[in-house]
């Protein structure tokens, strides 16, 4: 039998993977000749530190559906899971792409206010699920305030 953390493990992970797949290597080369904020010592971190909200995030998905498998609320909080997701995967490629660092601002801001919508519906299911939401709340803003400072240091990056 198949458990549901392997399909909503296996769903997240196969975003995740097609997301990375429409970054090209223009619009990486465009970002890493950016001028960055001294503060940010810890770039090489946040790989890792997606991958543990996205960790966080797909057990908080397990945690609310094996509540109440299969009902109309659970699938609608799935799908703000679904939208959370392709929110945070909508960051880079949007940004690389169209090579604006406002367009990244804009989604990282986006991404937030989904995902704060997300942990009050999951709340009055599951505390644990909501508290596992928390790495991203933390996390989000941390982002898009650096894409956000990365853009008053590349005024022309807009």
């Amino acid at each position: 039998m198949i458990k549901s953390w392997m399909v909503i493990g296996g769903i997240a992970l196969l975003l995740a993977i097609i997301g990375g797949s429409i970054v090209r290597p223009k619009g990486v080369q465009w970002f890493r000749r950016l001028r960055r904020p001294q503060w940010l010592t810890f770039e090489p971190l946040i790989p890792f530190i997606w991958i543990f909200v996205f960790a966080c995030g797909v057990w908080s998905a397990v945690l609310v559906w094996e509540q109440d498998p299969g009902s109309s609320r659970t699938w609608a909080l799935m799908a703000g899971y679904l939208l959370l997701e392709l929110a945070i995967l909508a960051y880079n490629p949007t940004m690389l792409i169209g090579q604006s660092l406002k367009l990244g601002t804009i989604v990282g801001a986006v991404g937030f206010v989904i995902g704060l919508i997300l942990t009050i519906g999951v709340a009055s299911v599951s505390s644990t699920a909501a508290w596992l939401l928390l790495p991203f709340l933390i996390w989000s803003p941390i982002g898009t305030y650096t894409t956000w400072a990365m853009l008053k240091l590349n005024p022309t990056e807009a």
